[in-house]
């Protein structure tokens, strides 16, 4: 159930709770006439406005200015598009929530995947039968007189037409330079010339604590302003794996995507995105790409379309203190290596499953978010140093980076079959089938968890579904091999534990106890 207080109270009760806080001790006049007589306290300073006092307050920035500069550089944007019978707007069934990603970021927390919703503007009527005409709503910025315009990827992918209306309320049909899924970013372009352009700043700036500004369209309300600091910086999400995300708590909603954030200077640092949200709407957590990150994307797609990214072909993970500890390591950090693409030049380097990734190139890597938008900005072709930690110690391993192409689906081999009872681990596998090998892509050993109950594995996190891969630096070959290992497991200590869940690779940390 939702709760609603009205708006006229929360304002005059906001503007109580700021006239006290910031103007010393009220002073009251005289009663008026039938009214119970007053408390009159006399201030010992002058008293002044609540807006005078936060004039007053140094550190407090004033954005009128930056307001008046700007507001005609931020342009709203409206799309149409075709949407099948029984589809939303952007293909999705009626009645799910635009932008749920189908899977987790290295070191998003459990069950954040469900509450990122990415801003698709004003959905146009529901479900009817038969095709029919959507819209969706968003906002974008001029970065070049001759009508160059940064938005969103989301705000325009899939779009029929693209409208952006100018702030002398003119509207031009703008067509697609070319957007980038993986970075969230679109270049438009619109016939125009002598139009007001924003000033690029240098995100790499950004502290937490910075004020920062954002303007664009919640809800189709044009030019709307709102103020906040950087929450944090370098944030991974569900879909933005090549994106180290800037956090803020300025109020952006639907609509505001693809508008830009501004620093005290005027200077442009990033482009909102995304919002963490139960409601759909603003909770405090919103995120916007870089505006460094924007630049270098939307270079690449003005001279050729397209995006290159840099590529290692490995699977990564977060550490916990348990997997870290399996390890050797003194602390969790770096990112774990799940999976390592044959194909890739992590395989070709001699990566494995278990290496842990401490730097790249010089870099540390404190968690494994750091590593995804490290690689991508690498240039395909470029030598890098990795340090690695394998057999609890530190090495070097050399790699040239690829060029990230699309997945590919792999064919791959059969195996024997067979069925094992649950053990000291109390989980209960199976041979994977050829069929099922060649839907997960295992080419050889593994076994298919078919049951858990309480023990060993369902602590470190095992489910129904997983594939059982490796224990410690074993590859597990049948449900009889399993078995072996775990029954020379050493209680007490946690072990390393490779599965296989959907498409992704990952280690559980596991422990035998008494």
């Amino acid at each position: 159930m939702r709760y609603q207080v009205p708006l006229v109270l929360v304002a005059v009760t906001a503007a109580v709770m700021l006239g006290s806080a910031l103007s010393g001790p009220a002073v009251s006049g005289p009663a008026e006439p039938g009214t119970p007589s007053a408390t009159r306290v006399t201030a010992a300073v002058p008293v002044t406005s609540p807006t005078q006092a936060l004039e007053a307050q140094p550190g407090l920035p004033n954005f009128k200015a930056i307001i008046k500069r700007n507001q005609a550089s931020v342009v709203n944007i409206s799309t149409t598009q075709k949407a099948d019978e029984g589809e939303g707007m952007h293909g999705l069934p009626e009645g799910m929530p635009p932008g749920m990603p189908p899977g987790m970021p290295p070191g998003m927390p459990p069950g954040m995947e469900e509450l990122f919703r990415q801003f698709r503007g004003m959905p146009g009527p529901h479900s009817r039968p038969g095709p029919r005409e959507g819209n969706s709503l968003g906002s974008g910025f001029i970065i070049s007189a001759d009508g160059e315009i940064l938005t969103n990827a989301h705000v325009v992918d899939g779009a029929d037409e693209i409208i952006v209306k100018l702030a002398d309320n003119s509207e031009k049909t703008a067509k697609v330079i070319g957007l980038d899924k993986a970075s969230d970013v679109a270049l438009l372009k619109i016939d125009a010339k002598g139009l007001p352009v924003v000033q690029v700043g240098d995100s790499s700036q950004l502290e937490v604590g910075d004020w920062v500004l954002a303007i664009g369209s919640p809800f189709g309300l044009e030019h709307t302003a709102t103020q906040g600091i950087v929450s944090a910086l370098g944030r991974s999400l569900p879909d933005g794996n090549y994106v180290p995300f800037i956090q803020t708590d300025v109020a952006v909603n639907p609509g505001n995507s693809g508008g830009p954030l501004f620093n005290t200077r005027g200077e442009v640092v990033g482009i909102n995105s995304q919002i963490y949200s139960r409601s759909g709407g603003y909770m405090g957590l919103s995120f916007a790409i870089p505006i460094n990150t924007a630049v270098s994307v939307a270079r690449q797609l003005a001279a050729t379309g397209s995006v290159q990214r840099g590529w290692l072909g490995v699977g990564i993970q977060t550490l916990n203190g348990d997997l870290a500890k399996s390890f050797g390591l003194d602390k969790p950090a770096g990112a774990l290596v799940g999976q390592v693409d044959k194909t890739g030049p992590a395989s070709k380097a001699g990566l494995k499953p278990g290496d842990v990734i401490l730097e790249f190139n010089g870099t540390p890597i404190s968690q494994s978010a750091d590593l995804p938008p490290l690689v991508g900005e690498t240039r395909p072709g470029t030598e890098v140093a990795l340090t690695v930690w394998r057999d609890r110690k530190s090495r070097e391993i050399r790699l040239t980076v690829a060029q990230l192409k699309p997945a590919e689906d792999e064919v791959v081999a059969a195996n024997d079959t067979g069925e094992q009872k649950p053990g000291i681990l109390n989980v209960q596998v199976a041979a994977l089938t050829a069929e099922q090998r060649e839907q997960t892509g295992i080419e050889r050993g593994g076994v298919l968890v078919v049951g858990v109950s309480a023990g060993p594995a369902a602590r470190a996190g095992v489910n129904a579904g997983d594939i059982i891969l490796q224990v410690g630096d074993q590859l597990v070959s049948s449900p009889q091999e399993l078995a072996s290992l775990a029954g020379k497991l050493p209680k007490g200590q946690p072990i390393p534990l490779l599965i296989q869940r959907n498409e992704g690779r990952l280690f559980l940390p596991l422990t035998i106890t008494g």
